[in-house]
């Protein structure tokens, strides 16, 4: 008989420790450490083990298989189906992570509601009564969408009732921390319990091709709250991004076995609910001032769509000793990297000036491909010089000044032409595509090889002491 024994375990990483700690050794956070109770004994191997009665052997297919390729299930939200790869996959679990009210539960409740009208579909809520559930869906106009409720947190309930006949094709289970299984002594929201409840639900969906939807918390970094293993369980990881105080809201795919990561959905929250917005280069643009230094429109690519966004800076004369650098919507250290390159490779100086860059509409960038046009509105905020209003900038700038080549510059430049922008600033493109008179899909193009060849575009700009070329 196995015996059992106490230890602790970290809420945030999952490293185990044989006491209690108040700081985690591995992740250096503080007060996550929960002791659970597991099972001690020798440990066997599989080899050397006797089976349990008659063992029986993996069956193998080709890769042709036998059974005919079930369809994707598509909600009509194309915002949704597209981050999702083309819609829901039978048999796939789906973990959607997001701030505290940014709205996962609205969205998908109303996705939901579109797939139960070619489907059977069950919300199972661990934190929410059903009557609650009721009042949210009939706030969204969705009263009389053919869903079934639960109110539970038991995953043996859920799992019997996925084993069922009349079972339901599509089940959201919000959230997986308040789930629990009876197997563990441990609380719920511990790291055996989520890392337990969700294996059982994921078997369950593999068993009978339903497709799962995991409500996850994050924590205060932003990252999912549990062990990391359940990112490596599921089949897709969405993230639920935004400002609270903001109207915009961007699902992201960071992670899909069944379509591109990165991929995006833009949606809009509004009185019934969130709306989908099928053009969000448009609206991220629509209150853009013209004629004013400090900005410039960066065309990047977000998963497979293209969209264009407008990047802010401003560079102010500090009065502190240690001048401040802040950003929103973009990596901070990247920003400083960037002013030492402008100021040692082009001879801006920038060392005594407070900078802040902000992107606009609440997106966050992380592709390289933004340098060049935050390099500009510096620069433009730098010498009070606006920055063509109908030009679009993009590339990539390197530690000596050099401007390199970035991907899809087609469908960039396609994007750009289609809300009317008639000329852009980019890196050469290896294989020249542009027309006789030097455009491409109607824009006229500049080619810049070095960043200090952004000056011209400006008047005075300050001078560092030298400049290295």
């Amino acid at each position: 008989m196995a015996k059992t024994s106490t230890h602790y375990v970290c809420q945030n990483c999952g490293a185990i420790a044989g006491k209690w700690a108040g700081k985690c050794e591995a992740c250096l956070a503080w007060n996550t450490m929960v002791e659970e109770v597991a099972a001690t004994g020798p440990a066997k191997s599989l080899a050397a083990s006797k089976p349990r009665g008659k063992s029986r052997s993996a069956e193998f297919v080709n890769l042709q298989g036998t059974t005919e390729m079930l369809p994707r299930r598509t909600c009509g939200i194309s915002e949704f189906d597209r981050v999702c790869g083309g819609g829901l996959v039978a048999g796939s679990a789906v973990l959607v992570g997001g701030d505290p009210g940014i709205g996962k539960s609205t969205l998908l409740l109303q996705v939901l509601a579109r797939l139960s009208q070619n489907g059977t579909c069950a919300y199972v809520s661990g934190e929410e009564s059903i009557d609650q559930i009721r009042l949210r869906a009939q706030r969204l106009g969705l009263g009389n969408a053919n869903l079934q409720l639960a109110a539970t947190n038991s995953v043996r309930e859920i799992v019997s009732s996925m084993q069922e006949k009349d079972a339901p094709d599509v089940i959201v289970i919000d959230s997986i921390q308040t789930m629990f299984t009876d197997v563990l002594d441990s609380a719920p929201g511990t790291v055996a319990q989520v890392r337990s409840s969700a294996q059982e639900l994921i078997t369950a969906t593999k068993k009978k091709n339903t497709c799962l939807l995991l409500v996850g918390h994050v924590t205060k970094e932003g990252t999912l709250a549990g062990p990391r293993v359940l990112e490596h369980m599921v089949d897709t990881v969405l993230y639920f991004e935004g400002e609270r105080s903001h109207h915009f809201r961007i699902l992201r795919a960071v992670k899909n076995r069944f379509g591109a990561t990165d991929e995006i959905g833009v949606f809009e929250m509004s009185t019934l609910g969130l709306e989908e917005v099928g053009n969000p280069s448009a609206l991220f643009l629509s209150n853009r001032a013209e004629n004013t230094s400090g900005t410039a429109v960066f065309a990047g690519i977000e998963g497979t769509r293209p969209m264009l966004m407008e990047i802010q800076a401003l560079v102010a004369p500090s009065t502190l000793g240690t001048p401040r650098r802040s950003t929103v919507g973009w990596d901070n250290a990247r920003l400083a990297m960037l002013l030492a390159v402008l100021e040692t490779r082009a001879g801006v100086a920038t060392g005594f000036n407070d900078v802040y860059l902000n992107v606009t509409g609440g997106l966050r960038v992380n592709e390289p491909a933004a340098d060049l046009a935050v390099a500009a509105a510096l620069m433009s905020s730098l010498a009070g010089e606006a920055v063509p209003n109908d030009a679009v900038i993009f590339g990539e700038i390197g530690l000596s000044g050099e401007i390199r080549a970035v991907s899809q510059t087609d469908a960039r430049l396609k994007e750009a032409a289609k809300l009317g922008f008639k000329q852009a600033y980019l890196p050469p493109l290896p294989e020249r595509k542009s027309g006789p008179h030097g455009t491409s899909h109607g824009l006229k193009l500049t080619f810049l090889r070095h960043v200090s060849e952004l000056k011209p575009l400006f008047g005075e700009l300050p001078q560092a002491r030298k400049a290295i070329s």
